[in-house]
């Protein structure tokens, strides 16, 4: 079987990032540390083992900045704007080029950075999304490449650098909220599954109404990644029954507003009749009318701490994988009362 950079790392007793860096020749590697994974890459016999004569030094450095895959809708999302306004203030100062990749799907991803990897042209990634059985994030790890992950990591947890909200936390504190003005029958619009901070906000809100002692309708749950593409039918169905709920989390300001159009296609009133609670806190929760009762996930600083984390364990890649939860905050506008009944 072949020596991978994984037993390298091991018999080093570093990280496989490290391994790569020294393969790479990167000046940030002390010599003790290069010396120690050099000498482990010719006891495994590793085939990179013998280092370039003339390694070419880049004069510039460049973060790859990873949207989810998707053929329209990341586009419209001023969240992933807002981040990566964020990264910029901590990039630009210091010269680092951020070069934005984006595909219609994994694949299409995939290939953009093996791309930049083997050309050796990206210090490391940004990615700005986390979901369940990621190949991307499957390929930086296998390859012992630099990556930090705006949200939870699915695997290898401990080895991974995060920065995050306690999505849990803030889905139960939106449901909490509606309940707290008089809502029982209160719904949840999510983004598809397999995207984890919509999973968690998803599991915060159950929780909320098992608090409660309220039933966990499985009839009052929407997931989808649009309103364009995805169950909008199942939504209209949920709005056309007798008891159809009087409120809703909503786990994104841009699925909030679909909600709200397809909520006065069925002659609905916000707040009178749908009270709504989304996420975000983008330019759109102010944008709609009525404004959005919106949980702000400060996406700015969720950019700016996962530049400077990416950076600082460039610099200094023996640190251990860091975890950084920035808080959040329910900002209330028009779009929550009462229901009917209390008013």
């Amino acid at each position: 079987m072949a020596v991978t950079i994984k037993d390298v790392a091991t018999l080093a007793g570093v990280s496989p990032s490290t391994v790569s860096r020294v393969c790479n020749d990167n000046p940030s590697i002390s010599k003790e540390t290069r010396d120690r994974v050099r000498k482990a890459m010719l006891e495994l016999g590793y085939e990179q083992a013998i280092p370039i004569e003339e390694p070419i030094t880049p004069t510039f450095r460049m973060i790859g900045v990873v949207l989810p895959p998707s053929p329209r809708e990341t586009f419209e999302n001023s969240f992933y704007l807002e981040t990566i306004r964020g990264i910029g203030q901590v990039c630009n100062p210091k010269q680092v080029i951020c070069t934005t990749i984006t595909g219609r799907d994994d694949a299409e991803i995939l290939r953009s950075i093996q791309t930049l990897h083997q050309t050796g042209q990206a210090d490391g990634f940004i990615m700005l999304y986390s979901k369940k059985d990621d190949p991307v994030v499957e390929y930086l790890c296998e390859h012992g490449i630099l990556y930090v992950i705006i949200g939870k990591a699915n695997a290898l947890a401990s080895q991974t650098i995060c920065i995050d909200n306690d999505n849990l936390l803030a889905g139960r504190e939106a449901a909490e909220h509606l309940y707290q003005m008089g809502h029982r029958r209160i719904g949840y619009v999510g983004s598809g599954g397999s995207f984890l901070y919509s999973a968690d906000r998803k599991a915060g809100y159950q929780l909320a109404l098992l608090q409660h002692d309220l039933p966990v309708r499985q009839d009052y749950v929407v997931e989808m990644e649009s309103l364009r593409s995805d169950s909008p039918s199942a939504l209209e169905q949920l709005l056309s029954q007798p008891d159809r709920p009087t409120a809703f989390v909503v786990s994104d300001d841009l699925l909030a507003v679909g909600l709200e159009r397809m909520c006065v296609q069925k002659g609905l009133r916000i707040p009178e009749d749908i009270s709504i609670v989304s996420f975000n806190n983008s330019l759109l929760a102010q944008l709609a009318s009525p404004q959005l009762t919106s949980v702000d996930v400060n996406s700015f600083q969720l950019g700016y701490e996962a530049a400077a984390q990416i950076l600082n364990h460039a610099d200094n890649p023996n640190l251990m994988a860091t975890k950084i939860v920035v808080p959040h905050r329910i900002v209330s506008r028009e779009s929550c009362q009462q229901p009917k009944g209390l008013a």
